[in-house]
């Protein structure tokens, strides 16, 4: 990890196209500017690992989920292949 000193208005650079600058430092918080390309995403972190989890959760389907898309999916009565 890297870790600098950046003062207000001060920036760093990750690679060509993203920059990441300090606006503010107010009571015991630092507010960053990020500027980087549309196509870039960019999260804060406990929401990057809320979508990480529910991404990992969406994996796995229950019995239950897996009993539901059966009987929606292949009715009783329709002939199976």
């Amino acid at each position: 990890m890297l870790v600098i000193t950046r003062r207000v208005n001060e920036s760093i650079r990750i690679g060509d196209t993203i920059e990441v600058r300090v606006v503010a430092i107010e009571r015991g918080k630092v507010r960053l500017g990020v500027l980087a390309p549309k196509d870039v995403p960019i999260y804060r972190e406990e929401l990057y690992r809320s979508l990480v989890q529910k991404n990992r959760d969406a994996l796995f389907a229950s019995e239950e989920m897996v009993h539901t898309l059966k009987e929606i999916f292949l009715p009783q009565n329709a002939p199976r292949t």
